[in-house]
């Protein structure tokens, strides 16, 4: 066969590389004779060759062109002849002027002529075109030639690859014939027709022998093979063989896979009380007879396995869903209820959590052994059970199997809790409860992160349910590992939340400071998850004025409460200078500034990342509030009407961010109106526009009625959902009074020291209207001490004005911004004592500028039981929280 192969592969060479060589010589005299008639067409129509055929000297002018021309062209010669035939040029020169064989009346008539002749070398293609002047008569002709010696050189020098690609050829079909051969061989082993049929019977007892059914089902659906292991577990017939498969009786749905031709892989079915895994693949896909090849597999002892396998994944997407949902949030009770509905009912029919009661609290638990717990959650399939409910106290005995399990730092398992007498001792009527119930197998499992015992965690299982197993404890464990790192967590955040909230409450005012200007009414809530940055204030200020303050600190926890409490000291200094509300921004602005420069300096977090502020003053005697406002919302004025609209003030940058100077804004308050101070967590919301929640806040307020208290609690209880706040609210309502004009006096001084009695004897007389006339002696000398220093020291003009509020309040305005200085007088100094007196008798004195110069004031208390020409006006009382 191999022979044979090699002959028939040589025949084909042969005659391939034969008909080649023909092919190319026929191409190869094509191609000169396409070569001849272009070259000497080309010649023929080269511009000035009919001229020069029929001028003098003709030979001259073409014998080096021609020349040129069949060198360029590598052609034999290209030759010029006239009408006559007499040659103008020749490849040899003696032959010009002789007359060419070539016959001319074809060329006269117009025609090309082709032809292979022998030439005087050798024989040549030849192909002669006429040549016509301009007229169009022909004068001459232009033949070029090439010899047959050279289209036999192209075809011997093609010759070698020709015959190297046929022995190539060769070479390469009968290296693959041998190496077919020889795979035969090998896989046949050298095997004849009776060693193959001998071997096929072999094939055939061991597909009978498989411990697996083996079938072949052809496009029709007959069953054209099956062996022994797939008689027994279809329990075919035993003339089963080429018969449908429909007929054989097996179950429907395999009956349907085995004529269906489609891929199956373990697919599971039911036949005879076995459970069969089917595989099925397609036959015929590369143009074979259409069919399918089934095995059968007998799964039946493979069920146990599986369901372990179920129960092995049940367990992997328990740990799944434990991933998810403990830890959700940072409350310690929660995480701990959390880790009882987790494995609730995929792991245990009841879980109890119990936690070291300093835990829940949020501090650290104590060292050395634990013994007591509080029952921080509780879960169930259903709620009648006996066990302790959450909030409950345990004491625990050393030998209980929750303190073991501290001890080890393992689970413990109690696989029957009738006959644990350890479990039995701690709590005997409880215990007897428990199993009455039907609870017989506990699983407890320590709650220890970061080496801290935090609690234990209790597994529980009913009568029904079985009992837990050794591969329950490592579940148990690593359900108990991540539970407690996420108490853990919650655990540092509430004692961080707590020390937070304790830190911020200390900051903020504990109440109110008495004054009549406003009756004023608070809240401040804390965020749901960490306390924030937000404080307001109430300082009252000389002249019977009240400044309102509400700020915001960027951040949450410790940090922003330092940070705000900081600010808040800041605001109660630069208010005791009485600076107008823009230069006090100004200053707090600097602040702000410097320590964020020295935080970045040194490096830590100390700094302050950014804060908002509002900063009213309200004059009860004029109306009127001054306020400025660094990057914080706009106050709500609502008029005693009930109409709110919200001040436009200039926004300003917020502290810290410098650049940009503040301004002030006035508003005269009709008597009776709220000012109404508020942080961006009673409007602002994630979702909502800050436009609605500013719509809200003017909504309540429009229908809100009654004192601010109410006024408060109508806002929060229509803004605020409780327990849901993400950022901190802080929210002030001040009703404004107004000073009544008869408890205000006022007088002009002239700039003359004998003015001075004038203002004693009407201040003498105001004061004995007020029903003040003991208070006399001391208010006039105060009185007279700063008019005379005013009139002595200051320029323009000069006013007093007496107020009757809390304090008796005597104020000196001038046109001059020095301020006077306490000094001390010398034993022989005849001046420089009264600032001196007014600070002995006056209970405080100060000075405070204003646009047009300054006012110097003084305030006296009111004698004890001083009821007033009308009585004392009641002061604003204090809302707390």
């Amino acid at each position: 066969m191999f022979l044979l192969q090699v002959v028939v592969v040589l025949l084909v060479a042969v005659g391939a590389g034969v008909l080649l060589v023909l092919t190319v010589q026929h191409e190869s005299s094509q191609d000169a004779s396409h070569r001849t008639l272009a070259v000497a067409e080309g010649f023929a129509n080269t511009p000035g060759v009919a001229r020069a055929i029929t001028s003098p000297g003709a030979s001259e002018v073409l014998q080096p062109r021609s020349r040129a021309a069949a060198d360029g062209a590598d052609v034999d010669f290209v030759t010029v002849v006239d009408r006559a035939g007499v040659r103008l040029t020749a490849a040899i020169p003696d032959l010009i002027g002789r007359h060419t064989n070539q016959d001319m009346a074809p060329l006269l008539a117009g025609h090309t002529v082709q032809s292979k002749a022998v030439g005087s070398v050798s024989p040549q293609y030849r192909t002669f075109v006429p040549v016509r002047d301009d007229e169009g008569r022909v004068v001459g002709a232009v033949g070029a030639g090439v010899r047959t010696s050279s289209v036999s050189d192209a075809v011997s020098r093609q010759m070698p690859v020709l015959l190297g690609g046929a022995a190539a050829a060769v070479a390469v079909i009968t290296g693959g014939a041998g190496l077919i051969s020889r795979r035969l061989l090998r896989h046949t082993h050298g095997l004849g027709p009776a060693e193959i049929t001998r071997m096929y019977e072999h094939h055939d007892a061991v597909l009978h022998a498989a411990r697996e059914g083996v079938l072949i089902v052809d496009g029709d659906g007959a069953l054209l093979l099956a062996n022994d292991e797939a008689h027994r577990l279809l329990d075919l017939p035993k003339d089963a063989l080429g018969r449908p498969v429909r007929e054989l009786g097996l179950p429907a749905p395999v009956a349907e896979l085995l004529t269906s031709n489609r891929t199956a892989t373990d697919e599971v079915h039911l036949v005879g009380g076995r459970v069969l895994a089917v595989n099925q693949r397609r036959t015929g896909t590369d143009g074979g007879p259409p069919g399918s090849v089934v095995t059968l597999r007998d799964s039946t002892e493979l069920k146990a396995l599986s369901g372990r396998a179920e129960a092995a994944s049940s367990r992997l997407e328990l740990l799944y869903q434990a991933g998810l949902g403990i830890g959700t949030t940072l409350d310690v009770t929660r995480t701990a209820e959390e880790l009882a509905e987790v494995a609730v009912p995929q792991f245990a029919d009841f879980v109890t959590v119990d936690l070291v009661e300093q835990v829940l609290a949020g501090d650290e638990p104590g060292g050395g052994a634990v013994r007591s717990f509080r029952r921080a959650a509780c879960a169930g399939v259903l709620e009648d059970h006996p066990l302790f409910r959450p909030g409950e106290q345990l004491r625990l005995t050393e030998t209980s199997p929750q303190v073991r399990g501290l001890l080890s730092g393992h689970a413990v398992l109690e696989p029957d809790l009738r006959a644990a007498g350890a479990w039995h001792r701690q709590y005997p009527e409880r215990a007897r409860e428990v199993v009455a119930y039907g609870i017989t197998s506990l699983l407890s499992v320590p709650l220890i992160a970061r080496d801290t015992v935090l609690g234990v965690v209790n597994f529980w299982l009913s009568e029904d349910s079985g009992t837990f197993e050794d591969d329950d404890l490592a579940l148990a464990e690593e359900l108990a590992a991540r539970a407690a790192v996420s108490i853990d967590n919650a655990r540092r955040f509430t004692r961080e939340h707590g020390m937070a909230a304790t830190l911020q409450r200390s900051l903020l005012p504990s109440g109110l400071p008495e004054q009549n200007a406003l009756d004023v009414a608070y809240r401040y809530l804390p965020a749901q998850t960490n306390v924030g940055g937000d404080w307001f204030d109430v300082i009252p200020l000389p002249g019977a004025r009240v400044a309102l303050v509400v700020g915001d600190v960027v951040g949450q926890g410790v940090q922003a409460a330092v940070t705000m409490g900081r600010l808040r000291t800041a605001v109660h200094v630069f208010s005791a200078l009485d600076l107008p509300p823009d230069e006090l921004l100004a200053r707090m602005d600097e602040l702000a500034d410097r320590i964020g420069q020295e935080s970045g300096s040194a490096e830590s977090d100390q700094g302050i990342m950014g804060a908002t502020c509002l900063y009213a003053v309200y004059d009860p005697v004029e109306r009127r509030c001054t306020m400025a406002r660094a990057g914080h919302l706009p106050p709500a004025l609502v008029t005693p009407e009930g109409r709110v609209r919200f001040l436009d003030l200039p926004a300003g940058p917020p502290l810290g961010v410098g650049g940009l100077p503040f301004e002030t804004a006035e508003v005269v308050v009709p008597e009776g109106s709220e000012l109404v101070l508020y942080t961006d967590g009673l409007v602002e919301e994630r979702g909502r526009d800050i436009d609605e929640g500013l719509a809200g806040l003017a909504a309540v307020l429009a229908g809100a009625r009654g004192c601010p208290e109410e006024v408060c609690a109508a806002v929060l209880d229509t803004l605020v959902t409780p327990g849901r706040s993400a950022d901190d609210t802080a929210l002030l309502v001040a009703r404004t009074r107004v000073l009544p004009r008869e408890r205000v006096a006022r007088w002009e001084v002239p700039n003359d020291p004998a003015a001075v009695a004038d203002v004693r004897t009407a201040v003498s007389a105001k004061l004995a209207e007020w029903g003040l006339g003991e208070t006399a002696f001391v208010t006039e000398l105060i009185l007279s001490e700063l008019v005379t220093n005013a009139i002595r020291y200051a320029t323009g003009p000069i006013g007093v004005r007496l107020l009757l509020d809390r304090q008796l309040i005597s104020e000196v305005s001038d046109g001059s911004s020095t301020a006077p200085h306490l000094g001390q007088a010398a034993a022989t100094d005849e001046g420089g004592r009264g600032l001196f007196l007014v600070a002995q008798f006056a209970e405080r004195w100060g000075t405070r500028y204003t646009s047009s110069g300054k006012i110097t004031w003084a305030e006296q208390q009111l004698p004890t039981g001083y009821a007033g020409p009308r009585g004392v006006p009641e002061g604003s009382a204090a809302h707390p929280a």
